[in-house]
């Protein structure tokens, strides 16, 4: 009870409606006491209940935007021409990708090399292992390589 001004006002910063926020408050109260058994002591207990209201919150507006998405029965579904969408396979999409192939190409050793890795998926510490330099350098190098790109792409954007 002595959480109830805390609550109500992070319950106000979530929804910017009182009727929401009390709503909203009420749901914390209820899953917190049926899931009393889970508090461990030693937690700090406000925190808890603000992560309950917090996740409470997530989880009703993931259900309200489910509720509110319109599917069109008048579309066919199933036969949708997708490639349109894409973008890459359209000439101006391959002309697109020609161009930030030959962009990426263009950088030096130093910068392409971590910036091509981190592309095909590699993560830092993997680029930074593989080529033996440090971990500050790679996320360094990967940004330079991001900046310099956007530059020479601007028109991409």
């Amino acid at each position: 009870m002595g959480l109830q001004s805390n609550m109500m006002s992070f319950a106000m910063m979530l929804t910017a409606n009182k009727e929401d926020a009390l709503d909203l408050m009420q749901d914390t109260t209820l899953k917190a006491l049926d899931n009393q058994d889970k508090f461990i002591d030693n937690v700090n207990f406000k925190g808890w209940v603000l992560t309950i209201m917090r996740h409470t919150f997530i989880n009703n507006y993931h259900k309200v935007l489910r509720t509110q998405t319109v599917v069109d029965q008048e579309i066919d579904l199933y036969n949708l021409n997708l490639s349109l969408e894409s973008g890459f396979d359209s000439p101006d999409g391959a002309y697109a990708m020609n161009e930030i192939n030959s962009a990426i190409n263009k950088l030096n050793d130093d910068l392409k090399i971590p910036f091509s890795l981190f592309l095909t998926g590699y993560k830092y510490n993997e680029i930074a292992e593989q080529l033996d330099l440090p971990l500050g350098t790679i996320k360094s190098r990967i940004f330079f390589a991001r900046k310099t790109l956007q530059s020479k792409l601007k028109d991409f954007r």
